[in-house]
């Protein structure tokens, strides 16, 4: 950090937040292979919180690399600079008071665990769901194509392919979707924060 950079502290500390807003904000890390369903998940239970007035925001990891993190690429390197800067942002919307969804395969333990200790030692509730969907309904599935660019040799470093993905060793939640999903997944999720 360059020493003329100073962190400036805000005049509304995180326990008047809290006690104004009636809630803390939290972030919840979806982890799984591509197709698994982290997204569906995350979406239902960002349309939950909001209906049940919670404030959420859900950051989908597709959506921020086409800003946010748009300069990165697949290599390990920009693979944990990747969850590097959405858990940065994960942080300050949660402590702004907002349930932060997070889809992201973030394929490595040591990324997610970066995550949660950025979140921890901001004291901000940090919830690692593991979506544990099998590679071959994942394939099947395969919503954006990738699995068949990858088996057909067009796209190199996918996750489960050809590139390694980490199973949580201790996930805060296991939903083994096995290609069904249904609300009583997202309120599964949910008790996580109630």
């Amino acid at each position: 950090m360059r020493r003329s950079v100073v962190w400036h502290p805000n005049n509304f500390d995180r326990h008047e937040r809290i006690k104004s807003l009636g809630h803390q904000g939290a972030t919840i890390w979806f982890t799984g292979l591509s197709g698994s369903g982290k997204s569906t998940v995350a979406s239902v239970c960002e349309r939950l919180l909001i209906i049940g007035g919670r404030p959420a925001y859900l950051l989908d990891g597709d959506n921020l690399r086409h800003g946010l993190n748009g300069d990165l690429g697949f290599s390990p390197e920009d693979r944990d600079e990747n969850v590097r800067r959405v858990a940065e942002v994960a942080c300050l919307f949660a402590d702004a008071g907002l349930v932060t969804l997070v889809p992201l395969i973030s394929p490595y333990r040591k990324a997610r665990q970066r995550a949660r200790n950025l979140h921890e030692l901001a004291e901000i509730p940090f919830y690692e769901v593991f979506i544990d969907t099998p590679i071959e309904i994942c394939e099947r599935r395969d919503p954006k194509g990738l699995y068949a660019q990858a088996r057909a040799g067009g796209l190199t470093s996918m996750t489960g392919v050809d590139d390694p993905y980490e199973v949580p060793e201790s996930p805060d939640l296991v939903l083994t979707l096995d290609g069904v999903f249904s609300e009583e997944d997202a309120d599964r999720v949910l008790t996580l924060i109630r």
